[in-house]
């Protein structure tokens, strides 16, 4: 059964930092590429950050310089180091599972399985 779950989100003020965590199971996360995505209330979900199973990343030109995918394939766990939050970055915050062979970016459309998402809020 494949899932993805992720962990550590929460409140933080502008300025500060957050490490996501998404732990997959299920599947053999050497050979999958995984994405990260985030949504506030009225608004498409967008791509935040992807790593490919081939060692691309990518990241939304909002985030650049700022966030950073990396991934730890023994603990089966993507993580996205988010430094220099601002207002902006509050949002649910969701990894997902591209389909087998797809790349980076990658697109929400053509996601095959989502985490549950964790709220991240950027508040002084």
């Amino acid at each position: 059964q494949v899932q993805l779950v992720e962990s550590g989100g929460g409140l933080v003020q502008p300025g500060g930092s957050l490490r996501l965590s998404c732990a997959v199971s299920g599947f053999t996360l050497n050979y999958w590429t995984i994405g990260w995505f985030r949504q506030v209330p009225g608004k498409e979900r967008e791509g935040v950050s992807c790593s490919s199973r081939g060692g691309r990343t990518t990241y939304a030109d909002s985030v650049k310089g700022r966030f950073t995918i990396s991934r730890d394939n023994a603990k089966k766990t993507v993580y996205l180091q988010m430094n220099s939050l601002k207002f902006e970055d509050t949002a649910v915050y969701y990894c997902a599972r591209g389909p087998y062979g797809s790349g980076c970016p990658l697109s929400p459309k053509r996601v095959d399985y989502w985490g549950q998402g964790t709220q991240v809020t950027v508040s002084s």
